[in-house]
């Protein structure tokens, strides 16, 4: 019972509330709101847009860790995102459903604001990559759960939008207050800063984390569109490949973070970053399904690598500084968000090919600053240039 009370397993329990209820969340949501709220393409814009200014704003978390612990912020966060999706059902129309997703969002980003810090916080160095990695699997398979649930549920069982919506809101709800109850408070052994900053020595993990999430905007936003725009893939084929994502990303996560341990940061952004090169440049040219799908699962499981980036943070940073940063890189990493889907959005009426390559672009500009991660990367050794270790600053 020991070993089920370690933050490690808190965590976990939480990734899995989390992705369970938002996965069911994601996967409902186009066909319920046009179905039941009679969105159009404006509607969904709109809400789509204001389901990410959370992300832009979740540097604000560390003011509320001035009266709230850590700790029980997460799982009020948990708790908070699952009471959206509950709501999401029983609230059919424009304006109802606007609400619930900035419910649900505010405590989704919330989350894994926290996620990551306290992550960072209480696993040692050595133990962090495997840690996000089996993270990384529980909610995948957490997301398999909820799409195999989803797929039984309507197709022989007919189970209304809103039953579905409730269970999963539900049952993170229930999670949140299992891990209220059942663990602990874990102990800080760093006190943190309480306030927002931004230092000149960890300029490089500012940039991948920035350059991360434009990645991440040409993957979510485009690369879906282009499997059912250019190559006709029905929603039964889609969901086919977010269940073999899921499957991937659950079986290799726990490798990849063993990997990084073994052969560091440097290495594994490195192959991350080559990859998405050539999987952006294919999507530009593919003419077969197939290929594009097969293009599509790459591009997924290369996610997982991104885990160094957080890893290569933690071992150059001040222990103080975990909180705070989390917050002020997640804001970073969304600011791609607020730009790339409107602006890109243009370009692929243009043509879809220049939306991958400018993503191929930003693949070659972050393995450039994958370069300059050292092979030993700690305070002092933040950034490596030139063959020699860049001068630290003291900002």
């Amino acid at each position: 019972m020991k070993r089920f009370s370690s933050p490690e397993y808190f965590l976990i329990l939480l990734a899995v509330a989390s992705s369970l209820s938002f996965s069911v969340w994601h996967a409902l949501l186009n066909n319920f709101a046009v179905e039941q709220a009679a969105f159009t393409g404006r509607e969904i814009g709109i809400l789509q847009s204001l389901r990410e200014i959370p992300g832009f704003l979740a540097f604000t978390a560390v003011f509320i860790l001035l009266v709230i612990r850590e700790q029980l912020f997460a799982i009020m966060a948990v708790g908070l995102s699952g009471l959206g999706v509950a709501l999401t059902g029983l609230l059919p129309s424009e304006y109802g459903l606007y609400f619930t997703t900035v419910l649900m969002s505010i405590g989704f980003h919330y989350y894994y604001t926290l996620q990551q810090s306290l992550t960072l916080q209480w696993i040692e160095k050595s133990r962090s990559p495997v840690v996000m990695g089996r993270q990384s699997a529980a909610e995948s398979i957490a997301a398999l759960v909820a799409f195999a649930s989803i797929w039984v549920g309507m197709q022989y069982f007919s189970l209304e939008y809103q039953l579905m919506y409730l269970a999963a809101g539900g049952i993170a709800l229930l999670l949140a207050l299992i891990a209220w109850m059942l663990f602990p408070g874990f102990s800080h052994s760093v006190p943190q800063r309480k306030h927002l900053f931004m230092r000149r020595r960890y300029w490089l993990y500012y940039a991948l984390t920035f350059m991360s999430g434009a990645r991440r905007q040409i993957f979510i936003v485009f690369a879906g569109f282009l499997m059912v725009e250019k190559f006709g893939f029905s929603a039964a084929n889609i969901a086919l490949l977010f269940l073999l994502n899921h499957v991937i990303n659950a079986l290799l996560a726990p490798r990849i973070g063993r990997f990084i341990v073994r052969f560091g940061e440097r290495l594994a952004l490195t192959l991350e970053y080559a990859g998405l090169i050539v999987v952006f440049v294919a999507y530009a040219v593919v003419t077969v399904a197939w290929l594009a799908a097969l293009l599509y699962v790459l591009d997924h499981l290369l996610f997982a690598m991104a885990i160094g980036i957080k890893s290569y943070f933690q071992k150059i940073a001040d222990p103080a500084d975990m909180a705070s940063t989390a917050g002020v890189s997640f804001t970073i990493n969304h600011i791609a968000a607020v730009v790339i889907p409107v602006t890109f959005g243009l370009i692929w009426l243009h043509s879809p090919a220049i939306v991958f390559l400018a993503g191929a672009a930003m693949a070659v500009v972050s393995l450039l600053l994958a370069r300059l991660v050292p092979l030993d990367p700690k305070v002092g050794n933040e950034v490596f240039i030139n063959g020699t270790r860049a001068i630290r600053s003291r900002a």
